[in-house]
């Protein structure tokens, strides 16, 4: 049974920390704030002081951290992930990044003989919970078959999309959509409150058709405002700005239109409140 490293535990890297213990792995994990590491020492992982300790014995090693610069300082400096780990091992990336970065990160770990994976995900807090969430791979294939019998403790499905960098890619263009999804139901919500429509059955229609997990999920929210968010708009808005950034001179009015309107609810003082706060608000 590999060893796995878990450098970030928040919302993601906590439900995967608890499902490779309950799998039996054997798991050091890193925080910068401590108080969210106490349910996992609890259920067995191992503490580390920093990442570089954290990976030093570890099979598998994953970074789930918010954004570029929390990812660069736990990968760089005398206590990063590239001064503890080995060789042999495989680097992983699950963080939401910019496709920047990570290209960057890939060629500092090819250049070392690491081997690295980007494999951000898709499910949210519920899916990395109980352990079945997608894996948006990016790498090389062959390497990545060596530890899919591992990643199978964290998910139900894994996609392959190319070489380094490609998995990151594509979870920037899917949070791209799921974001305009948002605002699409927010605008027939809306719609159907101004035209006097009783709204209930008007969303449970939506999430039959046109459907989707987003819609469902969106609405869902809309009706019971969620006690643990799915996923803050602090970092859809973290997103999307990558997004833009990778897609750079195409044209994207939907996506300029949604991230203006996601950080303008950022920027009034929602950045905490689940990506479904917008639903129904001016």
């Amino acid at each position: 049974m590999k060893s796995i490293a878990i450098i970030g535990t928040g919302i993601m890297g906590s439900g995967m920390a608890s499902n490779f213990l309950k799998k039996g792995h054997s798991v050091n994990i890193w925080n910068r704030n401590k108080s969210k590491t106490d349910h996992l020492v609890n259920q067995g992982a191992l503490l580390a002081s920093t990442p570089k300790e954290a990976v030093t014995h570890a099979d598998i090693i994953f970074e789930v951290t918010a954004d570029n610069e929390s990812s660069r300082s736990v990968w760089l400096g005398e206590n990063g992930i590239l001064s503890g780990a080995r060789s042999d091992k495989v680097l992983i990336t699950s963080a939401t990044l910019s496709a920047t970065w990570t290209d960057e990160l890939a060629k500092m770990c090819a250049d070392k003989g690491f081997t690295f994976l980007d494999i951000p995900l898709t499910g949210g807090r519920a899916c990395a919970e109980s352990g079945n969430l997608t894996l948006l791979a990016g790498g090389e294939k062959e390497k990545l078959g060596k530890i899919e019998s591992d990643l199978r403790s964290i998910s139900k499905e894994i996609k392959y999309f190319g070489k380094a960098g490609s998995g990151m890619r594509y979870k920037l263009i899917l949070n791209a959509l799921q974001a305009i999804h948002i605002i699409g139901l927010d605008g027939a919500i809306r719609g159907a409150i101004s035209t006097g429509l009783d709204v209930d059955p008007v969303g449970e229609a939506l999430c039959a058709r046109p459907g989707g997990v987003i819609t469902e999920l969106t609405w869902e929210c809309y009706k019971n405002p969620p006690k643990s968010i799915n996923f803050s708009i602090k970092w859809l808005v973290k997103d999307l700005t990558y997004a833009k950034e990778l897609l750079g001179e195409t044209s994207t009015p939907m996506l300029d239109m949604v991230l203006k309107r996601f950080n303008k609810a950022f920027s009034d003082g929602h950045g905490e409140e689940d990506w479904s706060f917008v639903v129904g608000r001016e």
